[in-house]
């Protein structure tokens, strides 16, 4: 069997560091690992629209945004496939038959579905397809025959939701879906970074991000207004590492080769963890490391999307083509499913004979 990647984002605006550490710096690798046959990035604006009905230029605007932030961040046209989800009609069709196989309260059962729901203030008046989206990430990842879906930790409950719609149609109508695996951050700190506020969720809406092209000077002001110990007053005091969202960052982004460069007194960030621990150590120091870490990390990602926004009309060529490449292949999964359901009428000349003869 191939091994092949389905992942993506909704288009909401631009990516930010809690989207690279979580998925794009893994999806870069696995792109570029050789280990699988093919690699599917899928911008998500038809589920964006679930949320956006009523401003669809906002979800057009953002589209190119997100397609920026992918490239310069290193997904390669050349190895990924890049596409936008709602240039692939089949996916609607897919949706539409996977609806019979999940009932209303295994969605409502759903955790993030229910804390999407909570966090728009959906709970009196929910879209149906903002509902239903479970089932639409279903048809996405078994549109591409996806083996592995590389997501963050609070997608789980939809990888396995996915799972038990494929275990459901493959049981009702023969082997024709292949199931999913997950593929989480191997980091735990990648799991869910947290937003500078020290907020258990980093959101556009909360104004809590740092952004993968941000300004240099947006950066450290940033870093340096970050979360850190409450209690740790005075360089002296020592600091406690819970909930501290610069060691947070640090536990995500660094590794040896920044303290030899940044911060020589130090040979690792157990060193430095231990001196703020037993005290001694102020905030603004360990904040000043970080800056220079995140700079280091994130200038490259800078300068490459200066470079594409010079060419747009490249970056849609490289989504139209994609998009195209993704159609071809969710059409033979759709051809396959018609097939396995029994609605494949004009081809099935067998059902056209015995009906023929039925009637003679």
């Amino acid at each position: 069997m191939s091994k092949v990647i389905l992942t993506g984002d909704r288009p909401t605006g631009r990516l930010h560091v809690g989207h690279y550490v979580g998925s794009l710096k893994r999806r870069v690798e696995l792109q570029n690992s050789g280990e699988y046959d093919k690699v599917f990035i899928m911008i998500a604006d038809a589920q964006a629209l679930t949320d956006n009905a009523d401003n669809p230029e906002k979800v057009r605007q953002n589209v190119i945004e997100v397609a920026l932030d992918y490239m310069a961040c290193g997904l390669d046209p050349a190895k990924s496939t890049l596409f936008i989800q709602s240039q692939i009609a089949e996916l609607c069709e897919l949706s539409f038959y996977y609806m019979n196989l999940v009932t209303v309260s295994r969605l409502q059962r759903n955790p993030t579905v229910k804390s999407e729901i909570q966090m728009r203030n959906f709970e009196t008046s929910i879209p149906v397809g903002f509902f239903t989206y479970p089932i639409s990430q279903a048809a996405d990842i078994t549109a591409f025959k996806a083996t592995t879906v590389p997501v963050g930790e609070d997608q789980s409950p939809m990888i396995e939701q996915t799972r038990e719609i494929v275990h459901k149609f493959n049981s009702v109508y023969g082997e024709t879906l292949v199931e999913p695996k997950i593929l989480l951050p191997d980091n735990e700190a990648c799991l869910r970074l947290p937003g500078i506020d020290g907020k258990a969720k980093m959101s556009k809406s909360l104004g809590n991000c740092i952004y993968l092209a941000e300004d240099p000077k947006d950066i450290k002001k940033k870093v340096m207004s970050m979360f850190t110990d409450p209690n740790h007053i005075r360089i002296e005091d020592p600091g406690s590492l819970e909930g501290n969202t610069v060691f947070t960052y640090l536990d995500a982004f660094c590794n040896d080769q920044h303290f030899e460069e940044y911060l020589p007194d130090y040979k690792n960030l157990d060193e430095l963890k231990e001196h703020y621990q037993r005290g001694g150590l102020g905030d603004v120091k360990v904040k000043k490391f970080l800056n220079n870490v995140l700079q280091e990390e994130l200038e490259p990602i800078r300068k490459r999307r200066e470079e594409l926004q010079k060419d747009i009309p490249y970056v849609y060529e490289v989504l139209k083509k994609g998009s195209e490449v993704a159609r071809e292949t969710a059409a033979q999964t759709l051809h396959e499913v018609r097939d396995a359901m029994k609605i494949n009428y004009f081809d099935d000349m067998e059902l056209i004979r015995s009906q023929a003869k039925k009637y003679e």
